[in-house]
C-alpha cells in the first residue's frame, strides 16, 4: 500500500486571516486533505519579509520539527527574508517555495530595501528544490530577476460557485445610482486612494461605492479616509473595514461594477470573485491583472493613472450598450472558471514533481 501523501504548509502570522495568499493557501490546504493528503499548517509569529528575531526563531523552530526527507512548503513571504534558516534545513528536507509575487515588487519600497529583499529571496528560493507561483506573471518575474533556480509550477487558484449578482441576472443599469464595489486590502499597492481621486472626477455621475478590506496599513487607510473626506465623498463612498464571508458576498450580489485600481497583483484573485457573480470590471494592468482581467469582460487602464481610470468609469456611467457587452463578457467567463480541488490537484501534482 502507497504512504498517504503529506506535506507541511509554512505560512506567516495567522493561517486564518483574510487576504488573498492566505485565502489560497487555506483553500489548497483543504483541498488536499480532501483528496487524502496529510497537511499539517504552520502559522508563523513575528515580522515578514523584513524578518525580526521572532520570525527567525518561529520558522527555524517550525522547520526543526519536522522529519528527515518531509516536504515543506514556505509561502514566500515567511520564506524570502531568512534565506539562512531555508539553507540550514535544506540538506534534509524537500523544501518547495509557494511565491505569490516578489517582495521586492511590493509598492512604495526604497530602491535599496527593494534590491536586499531582491538578493534575499533569491537565496532563499535557491535553497527549494521547487517553486509553485500562483500565475503566470510571477512565474516570468522570478525568470526576469533570475530567481528561477528550480523547476516553476504554475497552479492558479480556484473559484467557489457564487450565484450571479442582482445587476447580472436582472440587467440592471443602475436605477437611480451605479453601486461599485472595490475589495482589498487598505494597503498602498492596493491604490484605494487613487480611486477616490477617480471618483472625484466624475462626481457628477450618479453612485455609490463601496472599498472592503482591512486597514493593514493605519497610516494609509487613514490617508484614503482623509482623502474621501477632501473631495466631499464621506456620503458616497464606504469604508466598512474587513467583511466576513456573508457579508462581502452580499456586497457582491449588490454591486453593478467592480473596480481594481491596485498598482501590482501577484493574482488578483478578487477578479475571479467577481466574475463568479458575473460582474464586470474597471481595473488596471498592474503585475499579473494585466494576464487575469479579461478583455472581454472589463475596462482596462495603465496603473497609477487616476485620469485614466476616472475617463474608465465615465465611459462605464456613460455608454448603456459598453455596460450591456461587458456584462455578458463577464457572465460568458463566469462559465469557465476553475474550481479549487482542479486547483489543488495541480498543486498536489507540482509537489509530487521530482
Amino acid at each position: 500500500m502507497s504512504p498517504t501523501p503529506a506535506l507541511d504548509l509554512l505560512v506567516p502570522g495567522d493561517p486564518t486571516r483574510r487576504t488573498g495568499g492566505s485565502l489560497y493557501d487555506a483553500r489548497i490546504a483543504e483541498g488536499l486533505r480532501a483528496a487524502g493528503w496529510t497537511v499539517g499548517v504552520h502559522g508563523l509569529d513575528g515580522d515578514f519579509p523584513v524578518a525580526d528575531d521572532t520570525a527567525r526563531r518561529a520558522f527555524d523552530a517550525a522547520l526543526a520539527g519536522l522529519p528527515d526527507g518531509a516536504t515543506a512548503v514556505v509561502d514566500g513571504l515567511a520564506l524570502g527574508g531568512l534565506p539562512e534558516v531555508a539553507e540550514a534545513h535544506a540538506g534534509r528536507l524537500d523544501l518547495v517555495a509557494l511565491v505569490h509575487h516578489p517582495l521586492c515588487d511590493e509598492t512604495g519600497l526604497a530602491a535599496a530595501r527593494a534590491e536586499r529583499l531582491r538578493a534575499s529571496e533569491t537565496r532563499a528560493v535557491a535553497a527549494c528544490r521547487r517553486i509553485v507561483t500562483t500565475s503566470r506573471f510571477t512565474a516570468r518575474r522570478l525568470q526576469a530577476l533570475g530567481m528561477a533556480t528550480a523547476s516553476i509550477a504554475v497552479v492558479e487558484p480556484g473559484t467557489d460557485p457564487a450565484p450571479p449578482a442582482r445587476s447580472a441576472v436582472a440587467g440592471s443599469d443602475g436605477g437611480e445610482r451605479f453601486e461599485l464595489l472595490s475589495v482589498g486590502s487598505l494597503v498602498p499597492r492596493k491604490a484605494q486612494d487613487l480611486l477616490v481621486d477617480a471618483l472625484a472626477r466624475v462626481a457628477d455621475r450618479p453612485w455609490a461605492c463601496r472599498l472592503v478590506g482591512a486597514p493593514r496599513d493605519p497610516a494609509f487607510a487613514e490617508r484614503v479616509g482623509a482623502r474621501i473626506r477632501e473631495h466631499g465623498l464621506a456620503d458616497r463612498i464606504d469604508l466598512p473595514g474587513e467583511a466576513e464571508p456573508r457579508v462581502l458576498d452580499a456586497a457582491y450580489h449588490a454591486a453593478d461594477l467592480f473596480v481594481l485600481p491596485s498598482h501590482y497583483e501577484g493574482f488578483g484573485m478578487v477578479v475571479t470573485e467577481a466574475l463568479a457573480r458575473g460582474l464586470p470590471l474597471v481595473a488596471t494592468t498592474g503585475g499579473a491583472l494585466a494576464d487575469t482581467v479579461p478583455e472581454t469582460a472589463a475596462l482596462k487602464v495603465a496603473p497609477a493613472d487616476p485620469d485614466a481610470l476616472a475617463a474608465a468609469l465615465a465611459r462605464w456611467f456613460d455608454e448603456r450598450a459598453l455596460r450591456a457587452r461587458l456584462r455578458a463578457g463577464a457572465m460568458q467567463a463566469r462559465a469557465g472558471l476553475p474550481d479549487w480541488p482542479s486547483a489543488a490537484q495541480r498543486f498536489a501534482d507540482a509537489v509530487q514533481l521530482r
